[in-house]
């Protein structure tokens, strides 16, 4: 189960009898005296995994962006959060809700994966050699930063033959 989880193993392995057993999670809320939110979220994976919902994956899971837009399709179209993510053996069907408001946010675009890693800097000039500029622009920088050090320094030498 995840380690972010407000509920404690035991208190997960209750809850999950209780659902077994045909009560909601709203009477799970008040035996257990915890947020409805987390209950919520365990009986929602429930319903899609059964006692799986009990199990931690080992990796997360991405999806391609084709079946991300179907299934966003489809659940905008009025299908069941927690039927696509049975269909699709989805984690959880929270996914299907983040999915969804990322596209009616930003459109496709917010559905296809991102590039990882950092984003390549500019291209250093051709040959190796950095301009001119560039180089008297560094030094400039390098010694105002020099400037100041020794500023400062100068400052805590007077300061100090004042208080003697």
């Amino acid at each position: 189960m995840d380690q972010r989880s407000s509920l404690t193993e035991q208190q997960r392995e209750f809850a999950v009898a209780c659902f077994e057993e045909g009560r909601g999670e709203k009477s799970v809320v008040t035996e257990l005296g915890v947020s409805g939110p987390a209950v919520k979220r365990l009986y929602d994976r429930w319903r899609v995994r059964g006692r799986g919902a009990l199990v931690t994956k080992p990796t997360k899971q991405s999806y391609p962006f084709e079946i991300k837009l179907a299934i966003v399709t489809r659940f905008l179209g009025g299908e069941s959060k927690v039927a696509l993510a049975r269909e699709f053996e989805l984690s959880s069907p929270k996914l299907i809700e983040t999915w969804a408001r990322k596209y009616r946010n930003d459109g496709e675009e917010a559905l296809r994966p991102k590039p990882l890693g950092r984003p390549p800097g500019s291209a250093p000039p051709a040959g190796g050699e950095e301009s001119e500029l560039q180089r008297l622009r560094r030094e400039n920088e390098y010694l105002r930063a020099q400037n100041a050090y020794l500023g400062k320094l100068q400052a805590l030498m007077d300061q100090r033959r004042r208080t003697r």
